[in-house]
């Protein structure tokens, strides 16, 4: 199975000096049947894309609670064993619920499939964005407006490889 771990970049360099994404259990997101559901689309590729995009909305939330983090959001692809991750509890109407799972035990960086990261050019609509979640997250338009202005920024593909480059 696929998942897609949120993290910052700080947090991509800790990943890499331990050769792991954490011991686990980890936040991660997924192909889910709550994801599917909400995202109602059969299209495999199209649901892996929207996990991918669940996982940087999570990211942009690890950036906001933590000020000192570069504003990039950083998602992992990593594969893990069918039954490693589990849906989360079921959250009710919380927006951050489709296709979140939790991936138990520790996941080597060795599984990782790929990094996707923000571009330079993205930081300061990320910036704004970190800055901008709160408010959107209370239902404020002009907030949720300013959260779109970071999605609307593609991560870049990285290959593993390269994960010494991006710390």
């Amino acid at each position: 199975m696929r998942v897609y771990v949120p993290l910052t970049l700080s947090g991509l360099a800790e990943a890499h000096r331990a050769g792991e994404l954490g011991a686990g259990p980890l936040v991660a997101y997924a192909v889910t049947p709550a994801l599917r559901e909400w995202y109602r689309s059969d299209d495999i590729e199209e649901l892996e894309y929207a996990a991918l995009n669940r996982a940087a909305l999570a990211s942009l939330r690890l950036l906001a609670a933590d000020g000192d983090a570069a504003r990039r959001r950083v998602v992992v692809a990593a594969d893990v064993p069918d039954g490693a991750a589990t849906a989360g509890p079921d959250r009710g109407p919380d927006p951050a619920a489709p296709g979140e799972v939790r991936v138990a035990g520790p996941l080597p960086l060795a599984k990782a499939a790929a990094v996707h990261v923000d571009s330079d050019d993205a930081e300061a609509d990320v910036r704004a964005a970190a800055g901008a979640l709160a408010a959107a997250d209370g239902g404020d338009d002009d907030a949720q407006s300013v959260v779109d202005g970071a999605e609307d920024h593609e991560l870049l593909w990285y290959a593993t490889q390269e994960i010494p480059n991006l710390v």
